[in-house]
């Protein structure tokens, strides 16, 4: 087809592509075992398949409500009431998303306008940045302190002005595997107390935390969540991130400034499939056993691979863990993770391409969500190098 001959300027003139597809290429090009993108590749369950397809054969195959169907909402709100303590209003305060990004992306639209500036700290998830951009917002970046990845308060507070509109926090983390603390979330409650400051919390592996550790969701802190946009996901909480299915919950108030921006960008989302979840929901067992589930995989594949050369940075949630490789190469991040794709067929993630600056540590990032075979053609390969 022949290109338009007009001038186009793109929103996002200098984005590229992103280092997850970028890698999942790579891999696919060179049949590398893909430990990049943060996907399983082992099945969902069978009894969730079954529930899709019950509810298509049942007819519940047009639009649903464009707050997402009522029983899904409301089993939510009962998961979290059950987990948090928190109280959410199915109708006014729950939401149904198309995936966790259109979750995070709706927020920023709804609340970012020119030159509000937000926070984010670093290394940050890739969507971010891009969308305070997009919808004309400035970044403050705040860095996330090695060697566990922790905030530095002090620092925050010393980047909050009075254009600060909004702050992204991001637990359990990815890429880093860290998780906050309950001190983290006084000390964020202290520094937005009487400010208009909204706090857009990402909490997508809410239930994949390890080692006897709470995960501390802004649900918990009612001063906290007045002010909070909750994300999650169904696709990553049952394996099946292709469904693209998650949530938001928000006090009222800010719940009707997401929706009339919602009604916009999807209106709804796929109905039989959320039907199902609904059903799903009322076994609690379906998601309380995730974090030993996946402290199995991670403690299975640290085993693996203790005869390497690469050190383990701890990992306390998500299914990723970081290995710093400095005692191997003085290759920056993303010409190693190229390499070891390429000659040694195993694909990572630079964490470097989680900074602005791509500040390089010498440290890639792997997804242990893999079949144990998987993985132990993983550790070997990386056992090797």
């Amino acid at each position: 087809m022949k290109n338009f001959q007009g001038s186009v300027k793109s929103k996002l003139q200098k984005q590229g592509t992103s280092i997850f597809a970028i890698m999942s290429a790579l891999a696919q090009e060179h049949k590398a075992i893909n430990l990049s993108q943060g996907f399983p590749d082992f099945e969902i369950s069978q009894k969730l398949i079954e529930l899709v397809n019950k509810y298509m054969k049942k007819g519940y195959n047009q639009y649903a409500p464009m707050t997402g169907v009522a029983e899904l909402r409301e089993q939510i709100s009962l998961k979290v009431e059950s987990l948090y303590g928190a109280k959410y209003d199915p109708q006014k305060e729950i939401n149904i998303t198309a995936g966790a990004t259109q979750a995070l992306h709706t927020t920023i639209a709804s609340i970012i306008q020119d030159d509000d500036e937000v926070i984010v700290f670093e290394p940050a998830y890739d969507a971010y940045v891009p969308l305070i951009k997009l919808h004309g917002g400035i970044v403050k970046f705040a860095e996330l302190k090695l060697p566990d990845y922790r905030i530095d308060w002090q620092e925050v507070k010393k980047i909050i002005s009075n254009r600060t509109r909004m702050i992204i926090i991001n637990s359990p983390h990815n890429p880093t595997g860290s998780v906050l603390h309950p001190g983290d979330l006084e000390e964020l409650e202290k520094i937005t107390k009487d400010s208009e400051i909204i706090i857009l919390s990402d909490e997508v592996y809410e239930h994949f935390v390890f080692d006897n550790i709470r995960h501390e969701s802004v649900c918990r802190y009612p001063e906290l969540a007045s002010r909070s946009f909750v994300v999650g996901s169904f696709g990553k909480t049952f394996h099946a991130t292709g469904w693209k299915t998650g949530f938001i919950l928000a006090p009222e108030n800010l719940m009707e400034k997401f929706r009339k921006i919602h009604q916009f960008v999807v209106f709804t989302c796929n109905t039989p499939i959320q039907h199902a979840i609904a059903e799903f929901l009322t076994d609690s067992t379906n998601y309380e056993d995730l974090g030993k589930f996946y402290q199995r995989k991670r403690d299975y594949f640290l085993k693996l691979i203790e005869g390497s050369r690469f050190d383990v940075i701890p990992s306390y949630g998500t299914y990723f863990q970081l290995l710093n490789y400095s005692k191997i190469t003085d290759e920056p991040e993303d010409k190693f993770a190229i390499r070891m794709t390429k000659e040694f067929k195993l694909a990572s993630i630079p964490v470097s391409a989680f900074y602005r600056e791509n500040t390089d540590n010498k440290v890639l990032r792997f997804c242990f969500a893999k079949e144990e075979n998987t993985l132990e053609k993983a550790a070997e390969i990386l056992c090797r190098i």
